[in-house]
């Protein structure tokens, strides 16, 4: 192989949009849930996906090429081993990280506006969408959910996340930016004396309620809606922020730990929950958060730079098992 085939067997496969847009129509239309376990002729695969005969079998014979899904009679096609991930139920997820529809398909289309924010540093995503990140969240209750479902981690995880803080002494755990109060209900559970408060936008919280009413734990929580930029329900003994600082700049970080300091007062602590990455995932969801809503991904030292900036201190900084970071601030 000559130098120059070389580097196009590199450059070919990340070049290619067609074949990434295929299958995320793919997802989108379900067409893995359709099929289900026999061939499918394509005028019926038609009908049940409400799509156009002629397109979907172009659709269809370009992803067989590519080795997803299967034509085994001519204009029948099949679910194989790459397409059974894109059905509803797969323990995957596949679906809905693809699917055009929800948030996950969303994010991939903010990439279409990834020259604007290389060529102005700023998020792509308002470029795209035509409102910032958050503010398009707040405006599309149904897109909301989706990124809340997202967010929501396998049952491992969560439990890895909630461990990698210690818990005893702390009597009121607030949840800033909690989202849909996932982490809170796996911490109250977990600790049946515990208190909780759950603090989010107002759409997100009341889906919060419902979640931990659903788990009957909503008797031992409050609920605040209202944005993190503002002056927080003072008095708990633990301010935790999962996920939620890379979303931010730097400028923006500070100020949303500053509120957190500001609620614990001198005998709080703010516990900030975040991801470890290799370096290549490292690389791809630091350019992610800055094109979606102009955040970054951070070391620990960068970590631990921010909360000075802030005013705090780090009491405790810990890796998890599964590749959290925690880092324990104080003022």
């Amino acid at each position: 192989m000559t130098a120059w085939e070389e580097a196009w067997a590199v450059l070919a496969p990340v070049t290619d949009l067609v074949t990434p847009m295929a299958v995320r129509v793919a997802a989108t239309l379900r067409l893995s849930d359709l099929m289900g376990d026999e061939p499918v002729p394509v005028l019926e695969l038609a009908r049940r996906s409400g799509t156009d005969p002629d397109a979907l079998v172009r659709l269809l014979r370009h992803l067989v090429s590519r080795g997803v899904f299967a034509e085994p009679e001519p204009g029948a096609f099949a679910v194989n081993g790459p397409a059974a991930l894109l059905a509803a139920g797969h323990p995957s997820g596949m679906r809905a990280r693809l699917d055009l529809d929800g948030f996950g398909g969303q994010m991939d289309l903010a990439f279409t506006g990834l020259l604007h924010t290389v060529r102005t540093g700023e998020p792509a995503w308002k470029t795209v969408f035509g409102a910032d990140f958050w503010s398009y969240l707040a405006a599309n209750p149904q897109m909301s959910a989706t990124f809340d479902a997202m967010m929501a981690d396998g049952a491992d995880y969560l439990a890895d996340a909630a461990a990698g803080y210690d818990w005893s002494g702390v009597l009121h755990v607030v949840d800033v930016g909690g989202g849909a109060g996932i982490l809170l209900a796996e911490v109250l559970a977990a600790h049946p004396d515990l208190r909780g408060t759950l603090v989010d936008l107002p759409d997100t919280v009341e889906r919060g309620r419902r979640h931990l009413a659903g788990l009957g734990l909503d008797a031992r929580c409050s609920f605040a809606g209202q944005s993190f930029f503002d002056p927080l329900p003072a008095g708990g003994d633990a301010y935790v922020l999962r996920r939620v600082i890379h979303d931010w700049s730097d400028d923006d970080s500070r100020r949303i730990l500053r509120r957190c300091a500001d609620a614990a007062g001198p005998e709080g602590r703010v516990v900030v929950i975040e991801q470890r990455a290799d370096p290549a995932m490292f690389a791809e969801m630091d350019l992610r958060m800055l094109v979606l809503s102009g955040g970054r991904e951070r070391t620990a030292d960068d970590y631990t730079a921010l909360a000075a900036g802030a005013g705090l201190q780090v009491a405790d900084l810990r890796d998890t098992p599964l590749g959290h970071l925690v880092l324990v601030l104080y003022r």
